[in-house]
């Protein structure tokens, strides 16, 4: 891929979760409308997306999984990837040659991880490799239950993880488990069955009713009350205030007050916060930053945050909306309901309103964009772009992933 096509290409992701649902990756892989080709074998170019974007701090502790075909693999291009944070995945079509092996060889001595693709079983293909790969993904589409436990069970022995590629429901991620699996590739977390009328948990109706309270700016002895009829997002919330460090503040003691704390985070962050939190597990997790589908959230609200930004649209209440409309966006997958329902619940700005329910104006379109680049839909992220004003691209949109990922990982997510 020449340099011309690789900035017009978008740089997708699809995530790979722990058996504990929590984010452990991500595989990059470059896209392009025009030619409505998959640029996955495009090793040279997307290592070289990589560092343009400084993807490695972006990253943090997830790891890249970077497709690499058999003739890149022998380029020393692809040793400028950081060893740590990376894994290399093994795009072979055939059975690999001695100087094949030589070289992942050097590679995993080297300190890279290598991962084989679209494993079918121990064949001529797979059998060299097994000794020196650290991951094999399998499609799960693409193999029965049976075929699933025989697939990990002749790899069970082995010090080898098995990644399961194309899980897309909670009946897959289930069988999965059981099977051995140990790493899900899919977006199975962002599934959820939309009924109408469904029944909100009380916890839910608590952060709603708080959500309402801070987007209606009432008086803070309202909103404080309105806290202490909640002693679990009280102590949350004087956690948040002095875990934040508030660094160069005039308060030297931690801070105890709660209507301190919400003078101290300040309405804007309260708002952000209580609003991750109806995106959190609802199995009380202690730590909910680890929830796949709140990372996402806060990601695609930073994301638009930074894209209003790019349309040098200099207006902050118009960035505090794009956050919360990125969040809000993945409310129904939390709750279950239809965001109409949940609208109906909390009090929001109408261009807020307009923009979930009906993606009309600038907001609207930045989230139908959004959506468009999580779900890998090149084509339409190109139609949307150019129905924005101030001059976004392909360039822009991938530069605000990485900005956004590294936000996420510097905010401790």
């Amino acid at each position: 891929m020449t340099d011309r096509a690789r900035d017009n290409a978008f740089l997708f992701r699809q995530p790979i979760l722990n058996q504990k649902n929590e984010l452990a990756g991500y595989e990059l892989f470059l896209r392009r409308s025009g030619g409505g080709t998959d640029e996955r074998g495009s090793g040279a170019a997307l290592c070289a997306v990589y560092a343009d974007l400084g993807m490695r701090s972006a990253l943090g502790h997830r790891s890249a999984f970077i497709g690499i075909d058999a003739a890149f693999l022998h380029q020393e291009a692809i040793e400028l990837l950081p060893h740590e944070g990376v894994v290399l995945e093994l795009l072979l079509d055939g059975i690999p040659d001695k100087d094949l092996l030589g070289r992942c060889r050097t590679l995993c001595e080297r300190g890279y991880s290598l991962a084989l693709t679209d494993y079918r079983g121990i064949d001529d293909r797979s059998r060299p490799l097994l000794p020196i790969v650290d991951v094999i993904k399998i499609d799960v589409q693409m193999a029965g239950e049976s075929q699933l436990r025989d697939l990990a069970g002749s790899l069970r022995r082995l010090p080898i993880k098995l990644l399961a590629q194309g899980v897309d429901s909670q009946e897959h991620l289930e069988r999965c488990r059981k099977v051995g699996f140990q790493l899900f590739q899919g977006r199975y977390f962002a599934q959820a069955e939309i009924v109408s009328g469904r029944r909100l948990s009380a916890s839910q109706t608590a952060l709603i009713r708080l959500i309402n309270l801070v987007g209606l700016d009432v008086d803070t002895p309202v909103i404080e009350d309105a806290f202490k009829h909640e002693p679990a997002l009280t102590l949350n919330l004087l956690r948040v205030v002095n875990s934040v460090g508030h660094r160069g503040s005039r308060y030297a003691q931690p801070v105890t007050s709660l209507r301190q704390a919400i003078t101290l985070l300040g309405r804007r962050q309260i708002q952000r916060w209580l609003s991750l939190l109806l995106l959190a597990p609802a199995n009380g997790s202690a730590d909910p930053s680890g929830s796949a589908l709140l990372q996402v959230a806060a990601l695609r609200g930073r994301m638009m945050e930074l894209l209003v930004e790019a349309t040098r649209v200099h207006d902050r209440k118009l960035s505090d909306l794009a956050f919360l409309a990125g969040v809000l966006s993945m409310m129904p997958l939390a709750l279950g309901l239809p965001i109409e329902e949940i609208l109906q619940q909390i009090t929001v700005d109408r261009d807020l309103w307009t923009a979930l329910c009906m993606h009309e104006g600038l907001l609207g379109t930045l989230l139908a964009l959004l959506e468009c680049f999580d779900g890998d839909d090149a084509a339409g992220c190109d139609q949307l772009l150019t129905q924005v004003t101030g001059g976004l691209n392909h360039h822009t949109l991938n530069t605000c992933l990485s900005a956004a990922l590294r936000w996420l990982h510097e905010n401790g997510a």
